[in-house]
């Protein structure tokens, strides 16, 4: 089991005036995850994570007393049961999982500060930002969101632009989308590989990818079609034909319509068309978390042994030395080399 490791990285300089002593920044920023498995935590970060704009956009006169008056009360207890049922020692999987991968990549760019931080939650990234102004030194930001969405990328970039309203390159840099990188795609392909050669292949291979609602895609999001790249560039890596995998969408929230086809849905068809062994990845997640463990780990799979079968779930890349590898080769293929 991965643990944080305060000691992963260089701390911030003392002194931000002073010359540094390190090649630059790295920053690593997930989504985020609440502090505890309780309600109130979980009620304090998606208050956070809800009343983000690019997130839901109805205006917050309207969309607040609604989500504080009515859906925080009643969603936050029933999230925190389902956080106590993924919760590590070290904390939250996609907490534990973050820091070790920026431990991990530290590990292969000695010469720099590799820090993580989280768009909602802590460590804040703003926060984090805030306390790098004025150091000098290159800052790249890395969201750990492998398709670029304005639900997810975007507001990371919002917040970078906020702190850093006249930065230009190369003293600050950030990377929009890996989704058809060939290292990334390469280890998520030989994971997968290496899950099925251990545990022998299911009948189909299931991509589920994190939800957006249809309208968002349909004012312009290209968060869809980066999903079916990475889906077929990974099934094509790992030699599959076209019968044998298929892609949804999972995580819908509201009563709106998003992506289809949703994972649950499907699932349910796959059930009905006698497929009984059904392995499922979800390499839209740069680590583990709520959504892949508890969503489809054991909702899904609960549902699918229902219906007769065995869903199994394949592990995101997490902090192995894999994942940090090709993340160091993707940065020094936009930015040019990082190693001393």
């Amino acid at each position: 089991m991965s643990e944080p490791n305060p000691a992963a990285a260089p701390a911030l300089t003392p002194h931000p005036h002073a010359p540094p002593a390190f090649a630059g920044t790295l920053v690593l920023v997930n989504l985020g995850t609440p502090q505890a498995p309780t309600a109130p935590a979980v009620r304090d970060y998606l208050d956070e994570f809800l009343t983000d704009p690019r997130v839901v956009s109805i205006p917050g006169v309207l969309w607040k007393p609604l989500l504080r008056g009515l859906i925080l009360p009643l969603r936050s207890p029933r999230s925190a049961e389902k956080y106590a049922r993924i919760w590590l020692e070290g904390g939250s999987p996609l907490s534990v999982y973050t820091h070790g991968l920026a431990a991990q990549v530290h590990a292969l760019l000695p010469g720099w500060r590799v820090l993580p931080a989280m768009r909602y939650g802590q460590p804040a990234l703003r926060t984090l930002l805030h306390r790098l102004q004025g150091e000098g030194a290159p800052l790249r930001v890395l969201p750990l969101y492998p398709q670029y969405s304005t639900t997810t990328t975007a507001s990371v970039q919002d917040v970078v632009r906020e702190v850093f309203p006249n930065a230009t390159a190369p003293q600050l840099t950030w990377v929009e989308d890996y989704s058809d990188d060939p290292d990334w795609i390469a280890a998520v392909a030989d994971s997968i590989a290496q899950w099925r050669q251990a545990n022998g292949a299911g009948q189909h291979l299931l991509f589920s990818f994190h939800g957006l609602p249809q309208r968002v895609a349909n004012n312009g999001d290209p968060y869809p079609q980066r999903c079916q790249r990475s889906a077929a560039l990974i099934a094509q890596a790992l030699g599959l034909a076209a019968d044998a995998w298929t892609l949804t969408y999972q995580s819908r929230f509201g009563k709106e319509r998003w992506l289809q086809p949703a994972t649950d849905a499907e699932l349910k068809a796959m059930a009905g068309r006698g497929l009984h062994l059904v392995d499922v990845v979800c390499p839209g997640f740069a680590v583990d978390c709520l959504e892949t463990l508890e969503e489809v780990g054991m909702q899904f799979a609960e549902g699918f042994a229902h219906a007769g079968g065995t869903l199994r779930y394949i592990p995101c890349l997490n902090d192995s030395p894999a994942h940090a590898r090709a993340l160091v080769a993707m940065l020094e293929r936009q930015f040019g080399p990082m190693q001393a």
